[in-house]
């Protein structure tokens, strides 16, 4: 199992940035495929942006392909996400995801796909 703690949320307004960071401990992070996924109120956590183990491939929502980069430094055991050009309909609990599996893929976007799950962090952006 791993543990992961979400952080850099918060309130923007629209148009602006954030910069969401995971930081991962437990079993060894550098072999985990890792995703982002948000859940506004009443509605269905939905994928956002996935990373495969090794950083070199990724894979986003339509929603906010060109506008979100996820990355990842293994050597400090973090995912991050930058937030550009956000939008009111960005505004959500963003959550933290991470594979089992060995050799984690970029291509998993059902939250079933993933086992451990960060406690998320809210990201609210103003009109």
């Amino acid at each position: 199992q791993v543990q992961l703690v979400e952080s850099g949320g918060g309130l923007v307004q629209a148009g602006g940035s954030l910069r969401l960071s995971c930081a991962a401990s437990g079993r060894t992070f550098s072999w985990s495929g890792m995703a982002w996924f948000r859940q506004a109120p009443g509605k269905e956590r939905e994928f956002v942006s996935a990373i495969n183990w090794s950083g070199t491939s990724t894979n986003y929502a339509d929603s906010v392909n060109g506008r979100f980069t996820i990355s990842r430094d293994n050597a400090k055991s973090t995912v991050y996400l930058q937030m550009n050009g956000l939008k009111p309909e960005d505004t959500a609990v963003y959550y933290c995801a991470a594979d089992r599996r060995i050799g984690g893929s970029a291509n998993l976007r059902d939250i079933n796909d993933y086992d451990d799950w960060g406690q998320g962090t809210q990201v609210t952006v103003s009109s």
